[in-house]
């Protein structure tokens, strides 16, 4: 009998569902765009029912196709940080989803400025509105409905992985991984825990919070299906699994919407002195390992900035040959600090530049600028990780949409003078939940055994001279300070 695993990639700009067999093949595949909200500047969120919606449909349309009988689990992943709240009587949520690169809560979090080195003691992350806590406390706060329901024990707040548990399982499940629950703020890294002091000085009720389980756990049933969740990460831990990233110093970069660069640290936390947070990782077991992450906003975002708001390309694909046909983008770089600077700068109130115009700038040097700048803030957290173990990155695995891009990888290279390995599946989210959840249901006896089905499909190595690297490194710093 054919065994396939479901994936469900619950992204930023997009949904994923993915059906895998066990050579980790896709066998079939559904992406729906999901709707972007800017209620205000700076303010993002998602409409919650709309993915829901999305799933429902795109596993529908699978599942026509196949054989339900032959799915053995779902593996689900998705956008970190980012905040549902819901009644529970009723199912429904009280608020849209406020998303990660959400800006709201940027006085809020000012205001903790004291609280800065024993919040990061416990939590690895700097008080910052990309993370859950201060969004959740936002919707406390501004939603009329939200304090009463806490008063009725109806209010259910949790990442979005535990949305789409809680309606998958027919509202049976409240739960949530250690990954997921390691970027809100409000879980103890060290403990492993929700944590009471830290549930206090957000003024969060713990009894809204969900279970945490290991990524490898019983989530409960798909039951429109019957089919059992047997795995749960956020993207970026997921990504890493799915790498092969689970030991020691095995790092990666993700390139999204934003760009999301891991190294595990194994057993053992091991804390950043140049910016970068300390999150949880997955070991082969799904437990939890530690890891140093540097999170950049808008890394590939910036090329639907090209499109939707420059309207100079239409399609994402365009960027590749226009910049590749010029020999450099002729001074112009662009620090695109659309939702202020993530890692290493954490300057949250910064806007975006486009430094370097002259009268000969035309409009592919500024496609070539944004591709650049991807590559630049990546290299930016290269920097600060190898200034931490003292010692270069020499290699590189990469994944995301952003790598289908030649031009950007060997861009990458030559100005990270790294050797960069992209997969033939650059989905690696959704790998690495697939790998998780066929451990549970028995496809593989293993992450290794699965890991072998993987394959390199391109490696770029730098072609450029130390001289010109210094060069532009020095320029974006430039670029960087003017901002």
């Amino acid at each position: 009998m054919k065994k396939y695993i479901l994936t469900i990639d619950a992204g930023t700009t997009g949904l994923t569902v993915i059906l895998f067999d066990d050579k980790l093949k896709v066998i079939d595949k559904e992406y729906y765009e999901l709707s972007q909200i800017y209620p205000k500047e700076n303010w993002v969120e998602h409409n919650p029912i709309e993915l829901i919606d999305k799933i429902e449909l795109a596993t529908e349309k699978i599942t026509k196709k196949h054989l339900k009988k032959n799915i053995t689990s779902i593996g689900i992943t998705n956008q970190r940080e980012s905040v549902v709240v819901w009644n529970k009587k009723t199912g429904k949520p009280i608020y849209n989803t406020i998303v990660w690169q959400c800006k709201r809560t940027n006085d809020f979090c000012k205001s903790l400025k004291k609280e800065k080195k024993s919040v990061f003691k416990k939590t690895g992350l700097y008080i910052d509105s990309y993370f859950s806590a201060t969004k959740l406390k936002w919707i406390i706060d501004n939603v009329k409905c939200a304090k009463q329901l806490i008063k009725n024990d109806r209010l259910m707040f949790g990442t979005v992985d535990t949305w789409i548990i809680w309606n998958l399982t027919n509202r049976k499940k409240h739960l949530t991984d250690f990954t997921n629950a390691s970027r809100t703020l409000l879980y103890n890294i060290n403990d492993k825990k929700w944590d009471n002091e830290l549930l206090k000085l957000f003024s969060i009720p713990k009894k809204v919070l969900p279970e945490i389980k290991n990524s490898i756990d019983n989530y409960g049933i798909y039951q429109k299906y019957n089919i059992p969740i047997n795995a749960v990460a956020g993207d970026q831990q997921a990504a890493l699994f799915g790498q092969g990233c689970f030991k020691k110093g095995n790092s990666k970069c993700t390139y999204g919407t934003g760009l999301f660069f891991l190294m595990n640290t194994g057993q053992n936390r091991i804390d950043s002195k140049n910016m970068l947070i300390t999150t949880l990782s997955i070991d082969e077991n799904g437990k939890p390992n530690y890891a140093i992450e540097g999170s950049v906003f808008i890394g590939g975002a910036i090329v639907q900035w090209l499109r939707d708001e420059l309207k100079l390309i239409r399609k994402a694909s365009e960027t590749d040959k226009i910049s590749d046909s010029l020999n450099d983008s002729n001074g112009v770089y662009i620090v695109p600090a659309f939702v202020g600077l993530g890692a290493p700068y954490w300057r949250p109130d910064t806007k975006g530049l486009i430094t370097g115009l002259t009268r000969n700038t035309n409009y592919k040097h500024i496609i070539r600028a944004a591709l650049e700048s991807i590559a630049f803030q990546a290299q930016d957290l290269f920097s600060a990780i190898s200034k931490d173990f003292k010692e270069n990155i020499k290699e590189l695995y990469v994944d995301g949409g952003a790598t289908n891009n030649n031009f950007l990888m060997q861009f990458q290279s030559n100005i990270s003078n790294v050797t960069i390995f992209k997969p033939n599946n650059i989905e690696s989210t959704s790998v690495g939940v697939c790998i998780m959840s066929g451990i549970k249901s028995k496809v593989w006896p293993n992450a290794k055994t699965a890991i072998k089905n993987k394959k390199i499909d391109k490696i770029y190595k730098s072609k450029i001279s130390n001289k010109n690297r210094r060069q532009q490194l020095e320029n974006w710093k430039l670029a960087v300070e003017k901002v």
